[in-house]
């Protein structure tokens, strides 16, 4: 299939359907320099492009095909004025879109098998990953802001350097995945599991990991803002040497976890209801050796029966 002739038949249907190129790019998720690209025979969509293309074009997938020819296709084009040209919207000078935009993808991928998949450098904003197969999938550098994942299978997929902005990821298998130097700000772990993964150099800023199994989680050099670890199984895990600010650890699993060298501001230990032996001996056995915490904190782990002997109050 010629680039240029795809190119003119995506314009021929663009145009019969009144619709400028700002307006088609923007239900694409791409740039409208993408699409002046395709109409002028300079690249072609992809495979999962074009079948989005026969949808908001309301044309059949065949008429991209070579020796196609719409109905659509013996229709004029109707002049807005009296023998008026037809003039292509143009974009604002100053819009500056990445050029990776013109590999955008389509919006669901429910159901859909992607193993091995490289999704290296996307920019894909609010995707649907629903019951999708990920294993193995690279996101390296990836915008996934708002996305959402459930019942994926992900192991073995890297999110290294990707930016998960409000993603949302639900029972979700992310055994052996990486969050190197990721972004997660307002990302919700939830009912998925950890196993093997790692985040190193990650600052997670309001992020929610409930009822997430992170006991073989690997955590380096990380800072822990406004984190909510609630319902989280975090036995034996080692926070050593690392930040946490304003985070909950409220009816966590934190039996054998260590704290040692970490620093804890207004960090938050309470179970769901009232104290029992049980949560009495779970905090008894958690490390803080040579940790750095307010005062507030120190009060409340002492109240608890925290062993605190080795402990900086600042």
């Amino acid at each position: 299939m010629e680039a240029k002739n795809i190119g003119s038949k995506i314009a021929r249907a663009r145009k019969e359907t009144n619709m400028s190129q700002a307006q088609l790019a923007q239900q694409l998720f791409i740039s409208p320099q993408a699409v002046g690209k395709w109409e002028r025979g300079e690249s072609l969509p992809d495979i999962l492009t074009i079948n989005r293309l026969a949808e908001i074009l309301g044309v059949d997938l065949n008429y991209f095909s070579e020796n196609f020819e719409s109905p659509k296709a013996e229709t004029t084009i109707k002049a807005t004025t009296d023998s008026a040209a037809y003039t292509e919207p143009v974009a604002p000078v100053d819009a500056k879109i990445p050029d990776r935009e013109e590999q955008a993808l389509v919006t669901d991928f429910t159901g859909t098998d992607l193993a091995g998949t490289d999704f290296a450098g996307v920019v894909a904003p609010k995707r649907k990953f629903h019951a999708s197969s990920l294993r193995g999938a690279d996101f390296t550098g990836a915008d996934l802001t708002g996305s959402s994942f459930t019942t994926c299978d992900a192991a073995g997929a890297r999110f290294n350097r990707a930016d998960l902005t409000d993603c949302k990821l639900s029972v979700v298998n992310l055994m052996d995945t990486s969050f190197d130097n990721s972004i997660l700000v307002r990302t919700v772990f939830s009912k998925s599991e950890l196993v093997r993964s790692t985040f190193t150099d990650v600052k997670l800023t309001d992020v929610r990991l409930d009822m997430t199994d992170l006991r073989t989680t690997i955590f380096k050099r990380c800072v822990f803002s406004g984190v909510d670890f609630r319902r989280s199984d975090l036995r034996g895990q080692c926070f050593d040497g690392q930040t946490f600010i304003g985070v909950k650890f409220d009816r966590a699993l934190l039996n054998d976890a260590v704290f040692k060298g970490a620093t804890l501001k207004n960090v938050s230990f309470r179970p769901a209801f009232a104290l029992t032996n049980k949560y009495y001996r779970a905090i008894g056995t958690i490390h803080f050796d040579g940790a750095t915490m307010d005062k507030l904190t120190y009060a409340a782990l002492k109240g608890m029966g925290a062993r605190l002997e080795n402990v900086i109050v600042s």
